[in-house]
């Protein structure tokens, strides 16, 4: 009787570490996976961290420059793929091209000489909205797609949109933050 026992039990300690190392593969696959997401979404967050900077940064000049307010206001985006203005002459002029140097990444240079210090595709614009109101805009490349900013805001639209072939299509890849700075009337009443 214990020679069929032993015979039963032949190969079962080689099947049972085979169904281990199966289940250990998929763990270490899934945990693959989400380390995956994780770095995707490290950079999403930065680039979001560095369009709230320049954001801030924009809307602190022309708090500071109010009287001037009105030359801060941007025909076209400035940032990725522009060329920024040069030899400003006034100080709007010098804060434009400053923030456009920071939206094309010139805070860091890599040893080569390339700019990598802002988010991917770094656009900046600002328009004129009525009672003194001035929207700031700093739009970005997203690195997956997600549902499109408002139609309202149309710094970017449309640059960030691929040939219409994967998910990128309808600017669901275009990322936007927008603020709006108020400038009060220092006048005095009559």
């Amino acid at each position: 009787m214990s020679s069929s026992i032993a015979g039963a039990q032949r190969g079962t300690t080689l099947i049972e570490v085979l169904v281990t190392v199966l289940i250990v593969s998929i763990g270490l696959l899934g945990l693959a996976g989400l380390q995956q997401r994780m770095l995707l979404s490290e950079m999403e967050s930065y680039q979001r961290v560095q369009a709230l900077l320049l954001l801030n940064d924009m809307a602190s000049r022309i708090v500071v420059n109010r009287a001037s307010a009105a030359e801060y206001v941007t025909d076209e985006p400035l940032g990725a793929g522009m060329s920024c203005p040069t030899d400003p002459a006034t100080r709007p002029e010098i804060d434009a091209a400053e923030w456009c140097q920071a939206l094309q990444g010139a805070a860091e240079v890599t040893t080569t000489e390339s700019n990598v210090g802002a988010m991917v595709g770094g656009r900046g614009c600002v328009e004129q909205l009525p009672n003194n109101e001035y929207m700031i805009t700093v739009a970005w490349q997203g690195l997956g797609p997600v549902s499109a900013p408002p139609s309202s805001v149309a710094c970017g639209q449309g640059e960030y949109d691929d040939d219409g072939e994967s998910d990128c299509s309808q600017d669901r890849c275009r990322r936007a933050v927008t603020t709006v700075v108020r400038i009060a009337s220092l006048s005095a009443p009559p």
